[in-house]
């Protein structure tokens, strides 16, 4: 049986993952940051941890635990959110917190596995991107960086892995049902003075769509897309460096390959809301 740690798992894509594979036939590490979520999976038959990405001990603790239980085939570095937000209302606290968590905790924990998957020389990383890893839309900043810096990332570690028996895959969601718009309305409150920002009015649009009731995006797809995406990307003898889930990142992706970069901003301004 084979392996996967998962991180980011109470709901969303990481959950829809774990619960994907385990009916494949993996033996999944879920891991969670809030410990009444760890105890929720664990009542659902899971073996999870709690891992907070952002602290470094625990990821030491996770790994130590990996080592003798069984080693370790994958990781799926999925735990993120987003900061919704104009570049300029940004303040540096709040992108401390969201490279802590995109990216920092995501660098951290493929260092770990990478020991593990150099000594055995075999393993398979997977890195839970996003369409706005490659198209910059207004209004998501902070977020949009983390995942570009994820995608150099992963396209560097590509090039060092190359020739060996580990391969890295960026998973590329659009628009997929999840927490991640509820949870972005917090951030917002959080660390953006909209009521005295100079896009004070079009705060006011990006909260009526971030509070939209259901699917705000007709194209949007089921978590359990990206599961499956994950799925391919583990069983493929050879992965592919990206895999691009639902319509609109298909798009966008062969958009910004053949359109000049006015006309690609355009649809990216379009495309963002």
């Amino acid at each position: 049986m084979q392996t996967i740690l998962i991180t980011g798992c109470s709901s969303g894509i990481g959950y829809a993952t774990a619960h994907y594979l385990k009916e494949k036939g993996w033996r999944v590490i879920a891991s969670c940051r809030q410990a009444e979520d760890v105890q929720r999976l664990q009542f659902e038959g899971f073996e999870c941890l709690q891992l907070d990405v952002t602290n470094s001990q625990q990821i030491q603790q996770a790994f130590e635990y990996i080592q003798t239980s069984g080693g370790l085939d994958a990781v799926f570095c999925n735990a993120g959110f987003g900061q919704p937000g104009t570049v300029e209302d940004i303040p540096r606290d709040a992108l401390r917190e969201i490279f802590e968590t995109n990216v920092f905790g995501c660098w951290e924990v493929t260092n770990y596995a990478m020991k593990i998957f150099r000594k055995q020389n075999y393993g398979r990383i997977l890195i839970n991107s996003s369409i706005l890893g490659f198209a910059g839309m207004h209004f998501r900043g902070a977020y949009n960086s983390t995942k570009f810096a994820l995608e150099g990332m992963a396209d560097t570690l590509r090039h060092e892995l190359h020739g060996s028996n580990i391969y890295v895959s960026l998973i590329e969601p659009g628009p997929i049902q999840s927490k991640f718009r509820p949870n972005a309305v917090i951030k917002l409150h959080q660390y953006i003075d909209m009521e005295n920002s100079f896009h004070r009015q079009a705060y006011q649009q990006q909260l009526a769509r971030l509070n939209t009731k259901g699917n705000a995006n007709p194209f949007t797809l089921p978590s359990t897309a990206c599961a499956i995406a994950c799925y391919r990307a583990l069983s493929a003898k050879k992965p592919k460096a990206r895999y691009q889930v639902t319509f609109p990142t298909k798009l966008f992706w062969w958009l910004r390959r053949i359109l000049p970069t006015p006309l690609y901003d355009f649809c990216c301004r379009k495309g963002g809301g």
